[in-house]
């Protein structure tokens, strides 16, 4: 990103946003579809669910069984979901945020979990022994956290505890402020 130009998209003119783009981010269970959901209710936001959108419009290589989980293609994905972006006003909801443009986003939020709620979500969606273990181990080592403080701009990375309903609701009501301060901080 040219740090003089601000939402700088390459080759083609900056687009400016009447509205924000944030992503909500974290490891599987930690609560962002959830969050995203509610969210996009409070702000009037556009919810995004990236994992849809890759099994609706195919942008995947195939399964992986060991995970049981599709196979990211990241460039049909950020191909897709370019002109999304550009007009703002979207809440992205998914588990990795490292392989999107540093330009999409106004708030990147991290959804954290402690251990010992995350695992028996992680069960009950019936996810095998192999994966649950390497979701719990990507959650103690803060591996999302770490990858949005490395992709991002720091004062836009937000970490937000989410082990039940009351701090999601919490959570929900930071965006929507957040939001609401957003708008008017950038005016036209």
């Amino acid at each position: 990103m040219d740090s003089d130009s601000g939402s700088d998209y390459g080759d083609v003119p900056n687009y400016p946003r009447s509205l924000p783009n944030i992503l909500i981010t974290g490891t599987p269970g930690t609560g962002k579809t959830t969050t995203s959901e509610m969210a996009a209710e409070a702000t009037g936001l556009t919810h995004l669910n990236v994992g849809d959108l890759v099994k609706t419009k195919s942008l995947h290589e195939g399964l992986d069984t060991d995970f049981d989980s599709y196979i990211l293609d990241e460039d049909k994905l950020i191909d897709e979901m370019e002109d999304m972006m550009k007009p703002g006003g979207k809440i992205v909801d998914f588990h990795t945020c490292d392989i999107f443009p540093e330009r999409w986003f106004d708030l990147v939020i991290v959804l954290r979990t402690d251990n010992s709620v995350l695992y028996p979500r992680l069960e009950s969606r019936g996810y095998n022994a192999k994966k649950i273990n390497e979701n719990m181990e990507c959650e103690i080592m803060q591996v999302v956290l770490e990858d949005a403080r490395e992709s991002y701009a720091e004062e836009i990375v937000i970490e937000l505890q989410s082990n039940s309903i009351d701090e999601m609701e919490e959570n929900v009501a930071r965006i929507k402020a957040w939001k609401e301060q957003w708008v008017i901080d950038n005016a036209k």
